[in-house]
């Protein structure tokens, strides 16, 4: 803290509360969007307009019944998607209690820490590195960097000093000052406080690849359409008993159940993080952790107890005796920081009876220059006094004559040293032993096929050392490593790295085709979390870091790392099921129809039926969010060309059977056409549910019960299906033993395409790697 403020009162606890009382909190009250408003945003998208579109056309060909059902589907949609989202919404809402942006605020002549939401005009704020700016204020003493992006869109820092106004929303890149509140609230330039850095974010691997998926499906659409179509017209068959059954078969493709299954299954996995004190700002953070396999990661507080103590001191000026080394340290550090270099050095003093004196101007560490400086009177003369990384001060000071000897003691601990301007003056060795749980977590994590990479900014031999003890390897790399080595992946961690570095090494990582997590705690790190597919803010990280990633951890080591990666894989499951199924389902279905239309001169399915298909169909896919799901041991990878191949092992199966039973009644029981329609029907929602049960998981579809919510739907839809075939709901009645001719030849079917799934699968290594959770 500065040392000249003593004649900056600030304000009493009984000003702020008339100040609150007359003008409110610092904050903003965001419009809050009811389900009504969400609802109504939801039937202005794509996935709607294609509904929409076929509303019109059914509408237009005279189908009210048909119209009436793509009508209830569309406002299903809508209504389920914007629950859903709601839902989501409280899922990640602990941002709002648990990562409230905070301040230093001089109230009652006291410094204190506060919620941001508190400050009223004229509060004094103490602002450092790494600090969000909380509301509109005035420097009154000091200068810093600022980092105004959130404001301007321009990135680099703006230098600030006495007397100018700094924004809130802003954030501190470097330096030190005391401001005074100026505006709050809606007054303010950014007009937030809690809400910051909260920003939509890119769709992930699994949505562009669901995406993808539909549009390759519309694909085989408009080629099946077309087919339909040329045999219509050799035929001489009219485009009005033909259209509908066009628009039918787009309808099939859209994926109407996709986005509130995607939610669930995402929003399902925060709930239970959160209930582990893990919490998710970002639902694609958690798909992503299924994908990943390199993990970038701290070592001071993440895999080392984050509590250093000095053990030794030492002098390189005979001027300076041991104790002046330890008061020059004691007075470079931050009154108002509780790093563990400062913390270990006011502990130190504390034990020892030594104190720092007064110094006339400090400037506190930053993560930039690697050192704090300040100047203090010694000998009755001013001298200018430094405290950082050895590194940083011999290159500044240009004294390289102790540079052997600080080696030496590097090898004991982390080594921090006072230098003035043009000399080292001593050494002070720091011990930071590792985590006990640390080699246990790493482990962990590594069982899972994640490789675990230590990056650190203390020397090589310290880095060694570290991550030998827990377990992480000794291959220890530098920056010149990262700029030529074509594989990082061949390294265990990195040293003398810089926190602008780590967003090198998350970059070329994932040029290397990895998928990249990275836990971080300060201001430095936010940009490469940001660009890390997994960015992981730890428990000590400042609230800007906080806010920036896509989980937040609130216990501190690396324990809670493999829960998050299980919730990914559980997530991962469960849109496996819904992509093999929606692939095969659909290629079924609409191959059934172009082929059976050509091969018998009439659709095997009813129009009405084949709409009931669609709706019976995503009312089970709907709830595969809720499913429980098998986990593996090993990173898992949207592979399309892997899904089509699986999902074509089904669809290739079902549509052999299909065809095969088609012509059974056609040709040997001689059934009519509204009968085999009945028949037809019930084979695929049979089928549509055998598939579901296969494709849940990679060993025999008895091996793992599913959730109660998806084993429930299952059986509903048979029932629902089978009751309108025996009592001729809708189409025509069909006997019994029909009824038990398809059931047989579904459980048959399903045996053997069981029994090929798990072929496929063992002939492409994916067995054996899978664990019930």
């Amino acid at each position: 803290m500065f040392e000249d403020d003593s004649n900056l009162i600030g304000l009493t606890d009984i000003q702020v509360k008339k100040a609150q009382s007359k003008l409110g909190f610092n904050e903003v009250q965001l419009k809050q969007v009811g389900l009504f408003g969400a609802t109504v945003k939801r039937l202005w998208e794509p996935t709607a307009w294609l509904l929409e579109v076929a509303l019109i056309l059914e509408l237009l060909l005279g189908k009210k019944t048909q119209a009436l059902v793509v009508l209830l589907l569309l406002l299903f949609s809508a209504i389920d998607g914007a629950i859903q989202e709601q839902r989501a919404k409280k899922a990640i809402g602990f941002l709002d209690t648990k990562l409230t942006v905070t301040t230093r605020v001089k109230r009652d002549q006291n410094w204190q820490t506060r919620a941001a939401r508190d400050l009223v005009v004229n509060d004094l704020i103490h602002l450092r590195i790494g600090d969000i700016v909380p509301a509109d204020a005035t420097i009154l003493n000091g200068d810093l960097d600022l980092d105004e992006s959130s404001l301007t869109g321009e990135s680099g820092n703006v230098h600030k000093k006495n007397g100018e106004l700094i924004f809130s929303g802003t954030t501190v890149t470097n330096g030190e000052v005391i401001a005074q509140v100026a505006k709050i609230g809606r007054d303010s330039a950014s007009g937030k406080t809690t809400e910051l850095i909260k920003t939509a974010e890119a769709p992930g691997r699994l949505q562009t690849l669901l995406f993808t998926i539909v549009r390759y499906l519309a694909y085989l659409d408009v080629v099946l359409a077309v087919v339909l179509v040329i045999t219509a017209l050799i035929r001489g068959t009219s485009w009005t008993f033909l259209l509908p059954f066009l628009v039918i078969l787009f309808i099939a493709t859209i994926p109407v159940s996709m986005p509130s299954s995607f939610t669930v299954a995402n929003s399902l996995e925060a709930q239970n993080l959160a209930k582990k004190d893990i919490l998710v700002s970002g639902l694609v953070g958690i798909q992503e952790a299924a994908s990943m396999n390199a993990l970038l990661v701290d070592k001071t507080g993440t895999l080392t107890r984050n509590q250093s103590k000095v053990i030794a001191v030492k002098s390189f000026n005979s001027k300076f005796s041991l104790n002046q080394i330890m008061v020059a340290a004691l007075t470079l550090t931050d009154d108002t920081n509780n790093s563990v270099i400062d913390q270990a050095l006011k502990n130190y003093g504390h034990q020892n009876n030594i104190e720092s004196v007064e110094r006339k101007s400090f400037r506190p560490f930053s993560p930039v220059t690697k050192y704090s400086s300040g100047e203090v009177q010694f000998n009755g003369q001013p001298i200018k006094l430094m405290l950082g990384s050895p590194e940083a001060l011999t290159n500044l000071t240009g004294d390289t004559t102790e540079a052997k000897q600080i080696a030496a003691m590097a090898q004991s601990g982390r080594l921090i040293c006072v230098a003035s301007t043009n000399q080292i003056l001593g050494a002070i060795i720091l011990a930071d032993t590792p985590r006990p749980d640390s080699k246990k977590a790493v482990l962990a994590v590594q069982k899972l096929g994640v490789k675990v990479i230590m990056v650190t900014g203390d020397d090589i031999k310290t880095a060694k050392s570290v991550a030998g003890q827990v377990g992480i390897g000794p291959r220890i790399g530098t920056l010149a490593d990262i700029q030529n080595e074509p594989d990082l992946m061949l390294f265990d961690g990195f040293a003398n790295i810089f926190p602008a570095d780590k967003l090198k090494i998350v970059k070329k990582l994932q040029q290397q085709g990895q998928v990249v997590g990275m836990t971080g705690d300060g201001i430095n790190d936010a940009p490469a979390l940001k660009q890390a597919d997994v960015g992981i803010a730890v428990n000590s990280a400042s609230d800007v870091v906080k806010l920036a990633a896509r989980v937040v951890l609130t216990k501190p080591g690396l324990t809670d790392i493999v829960p998050i990666i299980d919730s990914g894989h559980r997530v991962y499951r469960r849109m496996m099921t819904w992509i093999i199924t929606k692939l095969a389902r659909t290629a079924e279905l609409a191959a059934l129809l172009t082929f059976g239309f050509i091969f018998t001169g009439f659709f095997p399915v009813s129009l009405s039926l084949i709409v009931f298909i669609v709706v019976m169909n995503d009312m089970v896919t709907l709830v595969l969010g809720t499913d429980r799901a098998w986990r593996t041991q090993i990173p898992e990878r949207w592979n399309l060309p892997q899904l089509a191949k699986i999902a074509g092992i089904f669809t290739i199966g079902w549509l052999v059977i299909g065809f095969g039973l088609l012509w059974f009644y056609l040709q040997i029981q001689k059934l009519s056409s509204s009968q085999i329609s009945s028949a037809m029907f019930l084979y695929l929602i049979y089928s549509a549910m055998a598939t579901i049960w296969m494709t849940r998981v990679r060993d025999h579809f008895w091996s793992f019960a599913p959730s109660k919510a998806v084993g429930w739907m299952t059986f509903a839809d048979i029932a629902v299906a089978t009751t309108m075939v025996l009592a001729g709901l809708i189409t025509a009645k069909i006997s019994i033993s029909i009824v038990l001719e398809v059931l047989i030849v579904t459980i048959v079917g399903m045996i053997i395409l069981d029994q090929i799934k798990m072929v496929y699968y063992h002939h492409n290594g994916i067995l054996g790697t899978e664990i019930q959770n």
